[in-house]
């Protein structure tokens, strides 16, 4: 039987039902996609792109404290996310991202 998402250390209901928007609906899957294939489907799914997010994710399929990356590792997980969040085209849909770019919406400020 798939364990709940929220079996995860560090990750809720929250993060279960943000998962579930993106169409994983199981621990086994999150772990078998992997952090960053995991958080860009998030996105994809029109998830808003937070660091912590995605460094809890990671943290989370390690086994480790939330809290327990520092330095160059932490940016090293910086970088990471900050290339996923390009990628997804900064969380938008398509539909925002194209209307964005013939200027028809306001930019997001990057966080």
């Amino acid at each position: 039987m798939p364990q709940p998402i929220s079996s995860i250390r560090n990750l809720g209901p929250a993060s279960e039902a943000a998962f579930a928007r993106a169409g994983i609906h199981s621990a086994e899957e999150v772990q078998a996609l992997g952090a960053d294939a995991a958080y860009a489907r998030l996105l994809q799914a029109g998830e808003r792109p937070h660091f912590i997010g995605y460094y809890v994710l990671v943290m989370a399929l390690q086994g480790r404290p939330w809290n327990d990356c520092k330095g160059a590792e932490k940016e090293t997980l910086r970088r990471r996310f900050d290339a996923l969040k390009a990628s997804a085209g900064g969380g938008r849909s398509e539909l925002e991202a194209a209307l964005d770019a013939i200027g028809v919406i306001e930019r997001r400020k990057p966080r």
